[in-house]
């Protein structure tokens, strides 16, 4: 049953709020939620009002240790993917003013340039390098990966920040389909084929920016490409983020010498939220995170001495260990479901390499390390 959603006087405008938020998760969704489709998404939202806001951010960072922060990164080499705005571009200056050495991995070049410009002027850093690609295009993600390890010397941190949502079903030229091909397997070519490089250098970290959205998902393993029954962008997106959990919790137990996490960034305002949810945008309103709030994490287990004594695979919220699972949810997954899901994932890889040679342009700009 769901949980009953508050009503005291003091609580009026958040039952309201749960009410409109409930609404537009039952008309967002292209078939009736079932029961425990519904409980899971309740207990999300509520979950989310106290601690994915603005408010909840700024409750949470009482708590922060500043002493955290209190490092140089210079000679560290860090790549973000989606840099060139909100919590990617939030995170790309916040290494950038500690020294980092940044590789901006972008689908628009324009856009790229011109917060390349600003980071350095606001910045003072100049090693700020641009890298065309769209992590849709699964051959060119492996393409522009083994390039990279060609030029490059080292790779200190890699930041899976690149996301997508889209409502309507569409597949790259691999036939995967898109949402999947962005923020599973585009995340996981990239990872899987950097790793060398990460593994060479010193203190290498990974970082996969996941969503609490997954919280509602448990891993589907009979459906990756989203074909079967109404195609549903909202819930595709969460179950690709529970892929990252699972994927980086299974990274970190075959790559001990790499430290791996995957965070919730909470509820942000960004241009991302505005196109792909804009009712839910519309409803929260100045609620919303500011994207240097919700790039807060990202930054901490990027650069920060605590974060890397942590336990690799572990996810994280407002710089805390937080459960990947709601309460009697039912979205565990066996053993058997996480180690088939690998193997789907590495079949496609193989799938994708093993494609005709393309014409790979050069994306990398100049560097020698």
């Amino acid at each position: 049953m769901l949980l009953p959603l508050p009503s005291t006087p003091c609580e009026t405008h958040l039952s309201k709020w749960s009410f409109e938020v409930t609404q537009w998760l039952q008309t967002s969704a292209k078939f009736p939620l079932d029961t425990m489709s519904l409980y899971r998404n309740a207990l999300w939202f509520l979950n989310g009002i106290h601690h994915y806001t603005r408010k909840g951010y700024e409750a949470a960072s009482a708590a922060f240790d500043p002493q955290d922060m209190d490092v140089s990164v210079v000679g560290r080499s860090f790549m973000i993917t989606g840099a060139n705005s909100g919590i990617g571009r939030a995170t790309a200056m916040a290494i950038a003013k500690k020294g980092g050495r940044l590789h901006m991995v972008c689908r628009n070049k324009d856009k790229a340039e011109e917060t390349k410009e600003q980071i350095i002027n606001e910045s003072g850093n100049t090693e700020v390098y641009v890298h065309i690609l769209d992590l849709s295009e699964s051959r060119k993600v492996w393409e522009f990966a083994e390039a990279f390890k060609k030029q490059y010397t080292s790779l200190h941190v890699l930041i899976n920040n690149a996301g997508c949502m889209m409502h309507k079903r569409e597949v790259n030229a691999e036939l995967l389909e898109k949402n999947f091909a962005v923020n599973t397997m585009g995340m996981y070519l990239l990872t899987e084929s950097l790793m060398p490089l990460l593994q060479k250098s010193r203190h290498p970290r990974v970082i996969t920016v996941s969503s609490g959205g997954m919280l509602v998902q448990k891993l589907q393993i009979d459906d990756l490409q989203s074909e079967k029954g109404y195609f549903d962008g909202l819930m595709v997106y969460a179950q690709n983020k529970r892929q990252q959990v699972v994927l980086t919790e299974q990274w970190a137990r075959e790559y001990p010498d790499v430290h791996f996490s995957v965070m919730h960034p909470g509820w942000v305002d960004t241009t991302a939220v505005s196109t792909s949810m804009p009712q839910f945008h519309r409803m929260m309103g100045e609620r919303l995170r500011s994207p240097e709030q919700g790039a807060d994490t990202v930054v901490w287990l990027a650069l920060s001495r605590a974060a890397g004594r942590t336990r690799s695979g572990q996810f994280f919220q407002d710089r805390k260990v937080v459960p990947t699972h709601l309460p009697l949810a039912w979205t565990h997954s066996s053993t058997v479901e996480v180690l088939t899901f690998i193997s789907q994932l590495e079949m496609l890889a193989k799938a994708v390499q093993s494609k005709p040679d393309a014409f790979l342009s050069d994306q990398l700009g100049p560097s020698t390390s």
